[in-house]
Order: structure tokens, then sequence, then C-alpha cells
């Protein structure tokens, strides 16, 4: 049952490493395996025993803290389902999802989380902090204590089919879908990262990526700590350029995974302030969107090591394919590698397999995968046609097996790995009283791989101009969802039945655009 839950994956790799380092918090203390469990099981009873039940909702706002990680994995013992939330999001948003979660419990750092407070506040979702000072001192939690809580846990048993994690994907909707995925989905993805990268007890990592994406969480944190590797959190709470090599030399480090984004800001910053020595790495992996050849090459003969590109989804509890390591096979740039523990074949719309080298659409089935959507069997649907999973995602399987994305059927814009729904900024943009009509669309961006412009046409007799739009975004949406450019129009380019297609809107705008580049899609 243990191998089936990755709660009682991390109790046998605590047992068996006891006294190995776990978790850093760069520049303040260590945590070893014991320790951690320890801090675990006691906040677990504590919630429970403040009457978090079986299967209810906890929202986490966090940056990249001790106190995440500690009451994530607490949650989710207690079985209960974490919901791990953006910082970033605005009041509305943090409203939005903590409704949509059905969240009892909102749960924060001590300094806390204003526009998150005040959405949980008018849903009358109790707030909690957890602060935790040093590595021996007990973890403070603004909850009624009583000598009952110490075991409270000790009976509850996780099961496979526990709901630990519930996340939301962006889609093409007018409204994120809510993606549940069990503890048995958990365990099979940590499963599958530590096979493929052969990860062990000698491993040892810097978390660059925020754990309220799966990216993150899965294949950065919950992979390590299921293989008996030690992980370090950034002391500012979030990836910084400049601490990142002096983390990675201080801890030992044997790899790292990111998104295209930070690697280029690697890069950037060895190009301009190189540093006397870099760590000797096994591999670096990438995964989240795709990364150029060109960036590929330039990592590895910066850093001497084998860079690996992925593809994964919230879906699938992130991994779904991956280059191999060098020992195992070749690692081709352009692609995102073989399937890793899953089912993959290429589907046409029929339903039909197609060949090796054929194009269609990337299916995959497996313990990994969610089972659906929360309240959503439009979405279900739709994702689970024929037997498989439905990624939305077009590509070809290659002679050797390796996985080519060449386009999305999904009209998601993949800014930096942040996947944004373009219907939702639509939504605010139109909520605006000067604008008529408004389209989002994604643009190729040299940094972020996609950039999110839009076009708005403004109410008769209104004059509004960019920076107004620009402003009015920056008040309603998260940072990483407002546009980089506005274009203010007259027209929108419409099919002959009057419907208007985002990706006639993007061509239409980047001819006016001289540097416009044509755009590969990615994971």
């Amino acid at each position: 049952m243990e191998n089936l839950t990755v709660t009682g994956m991390l109790r046998r790799v605590a047992g068996d490493f006891s006294s190995r380092r776990a978790l850093s918090v760069s520049g303040k203390f260590d945590l070893t395996y014991a320790r951690l469990q320890e801090l675990v099981e006691s906040a677990a009873s504590r919630l429970v025993a403040a009457d978090v039940n079986v299967g209810d909702v906890v929202a986490l706002v966090f940056p990249n803290t001790v106190e995440f990680v500690i009451m994530f994995m607490a949650v989710i013992r207690a079985r209960a389902t974490a919901a791990p939330l953006n910082p970033a999001y605005t009041s509305d948003e943090f409203e939005f999802y903590l409704a949509d979660s059905e969240s009892k419990l909102l749960l924060t750092s001590e300094k806390g989380n204003d526009p998150a407070q005040a959405a949980a506040s008018k849903l009358k979702i109790p707030h909690v902090t957890a602060t935790l000072s040093e590595a021996d001192a007990e973890l403070t939690l603004s909850l009624t204590q009583s000598e009952s809580e110490k075991n409270s846990v000790s009976n509850l048993t996780n099961d496979p089919d526990d709901v630990s994690l519930f996340l939301h994907t962006s889609g093409t909707t007018s409204r994120p879908k809510g993606v549940p995925l069990t503890q048995l989905n958990l365990a099979s993805s940590v499963q599958n990262i530590k096979a493929v990268y052969k990860l062990s007890e000698s491993d040892s990592t810097v978390l660059v990526l925020p754990l309220f994406h799966v990216h993150g969480l899965l294949a950065g944190l919950l992979s390590s700590l299921g293989s008996g590797a030690a992980v370090a959190l950034p002391a500012a709470g979030r990836f910084s350029a400049s601490t990142f090599w002096p983390d990675m030399i201080q801890y030992n480090a044997t790899w790292y995974t990111a998104v295209p984004t930070i690697h280029q800001i690697i890069l950037d910053r060895h190009l301009d302030k190189p540093e006397p020595a870099y760590p000797k790495l096994r591999f670096i992996r990438s995964c989240s969107a795709s990364l150029a050849p060109a960036i590929l090459s330039r990592l590895e003969d910066s850093f001497g090591a084998p860079v690996l590109e992925a593809y994964a989804m919230t879906e699938a509890a992130h991994l779904m394919s991956s280059n191999p390591l060098v020992e195992n096979g070749p690692h081709k740039p352009g692609s995102v590698g073989k399937p890793v523990g899953q089912e993959m074949v290429i589907l046409d719309e029929n339903g039909v397999v197609q060949e090796a080298e054929r194009s269609g659409e990337v299916c995959i089935r497996g313990p990994n995968v969610t089972k659906g959507y929360k309240n959503n069997p439009e979405a279900n649907k739709a994702a689970f046609r024929f037997g498989w999973f439905h990624t939305g995602d077009l590509g070809y399987l290659d002679s050797d097996g390796y996985l080519h994305l060449v386009g999305r059927i999904k009209e998601l814009i993949n800014r930096g790995g942040e996947k944004i729904s373009p219907i939702e900024v639509d939504a605010v943009l139109l909520s605006h009283p000067d604008i008529a009509e408004a389209v989002v669309f994604g643009v190729p961006d040299d940094k972020y791989g996609e950039e999110i412009n839009c076009a708005i046409i403004p109410r008769e007799g209104s004059g509004i101009e960019e920076a107004e739009v620009l402003r009015f975004c920056n008040k309603n949406l998260a940072a990483f969802k407002v546009p980089k450019k506005v274009f203010v129009t007259d027209s929108l380019p419409k099919t002959a039945t009057g419907k208007i297609q985002r990706r006639y809107v993007a061509e239409h705008f980047l001819a006016q655009i001289s540097t416009a580049k044509v755009p590969k899609f990615g994971a």
C-alpha cells in the first residue's frame, strides 16, 4: 500500500534516511528526514483536531517556504486535499479559485496575503497561519491547542484514491478547469520521475520553480523527497539569479529543473557575471514550455551537463515524456523524449492510432492521469474519448519513439510555462465600460516563448487608449496575465459566420510587427 500513496512513500523514505538532510532553507537551517516527518505528523494532528476532515480542501498561499512544504504534506497526511494557489492572484481571482475548489480553510505564512485573506473573508473561510522559526522549534499554527491533538492523525490511513492535490488548469473555455489528483496519481508520477532520472539519496537540488505549480511541486520537491534526496529553498522564497549558483554550490546540487525562461536568465547571468566555478551536475532538466535547440546547446556548453527536455501537464500529475539520461540513450534537441511510465499514442480525429512520423493529437493513459475534471462533464467527455486522455497538443512519434510537438489544438497562451486562458483575460477586458470587443492572443517572444497581446474595439464615442487598458488589466489581473501590447482598432478579422478566431486575429496583428517570428509551440 505504501508504494500506492505518496504519503506512504515519503514515510518509508523518512525511515530509511532518517538522519540525512531532507530540506534546507538557504542560509538559515536544515531539516533531517526524521525531523521533517515529525513536523508533518504533528501539523497533521493539529489539522485533524481542528476539524479538517477527510476530503476537505485546504488552500495554501505561500512563497517557496519550509512552512509550505510541511503544511502541504500535513494536509494530505490528514487525508484532506491541498489546493496551492499563486500568491500573485488578485482578490477576485482568489475568490474564484477558493469558491470553485470549495476550500474549507486558507493557510498562509505569518505575513499573510491580503488579497487571499480578503477573498476568504468574503467567502467566510477561516484563515490560519503557519510559522517555523528554526529547525528545533515547534511549528506555530494559529489554531486552538489541546493535549488531545498529539495523536489525532495516528488512526488515519491514507488511501490511494484519496484526492490529495487540487489544481486549476486554464482551458479554452471561460472557466479554468479543476484537476483533482489522487495519492495514486502523485505516487505514480514520483516513481516515473525517479526512474527516468535515477534520483537517489545521493542527489541534491535547489528549487527555483513555484510550488503552486505541478512542475516545481512534483518534479522538484516530491520526487526528491521520495528518493531520499535533498532539497534547498532559496532564502527569498523564490528564484533569484544572484543566489542560484551560490546555493547550488553550497548544497552540492547534482541537478535542477526549470522552465526555459529561467534557463535563459541563468545563461544571461553566466555571460554577465560568471561564477569562479560551477558544481558538477548529472543533468539539467527543462519542461513546461518549448526549449529552443540553440538555448539547449548553450546550457550544455556553459555548464557541462546534458540538458534533458521533458513534456508534462497538470492532468498527468506532471511528467508524460522525457529525454533519457545519456547512459540510457540519446537526448534529441527539439524533442521532448520518450513516454515515461504511461502509454502514449498519436490519434487522428477518428481515434485511429497514427504510424511513426505522422502527426495527430498526443493522447495518454496510465495511473498518473487524473480521473477527470471536477464538475465538468463536457470537458471530461471531450478529454477522455476513445479510451485515452487527450492532451490537446499536436505531435508525432519518430521511428525511435521520441515525441516531437508541432502545435497546439488548445488556444492557451504559454508565457514562460504559465498557461493562460485567453478567454479569461477577454472577460476582464470586456468588463471595462469603454471596450466594445476584445480578443486576446499569444505572440512569439524571445524571453517567454509567448507573450500576451490583445486587440480591442472601443465603444462608440470612447477615446480609450492603451495606457488605460493596461491600467485596468493591472488592477484586475495577476501581473503575468496582463497583455504586453494593446492594439486599438475599429475592426477585427472574423469568419464568414461572424466568429472571431484568435489565430486569424494574431496573424493579422503580427503582420504589423516587423520583428515577428513564427512561433514554435511546446509542452
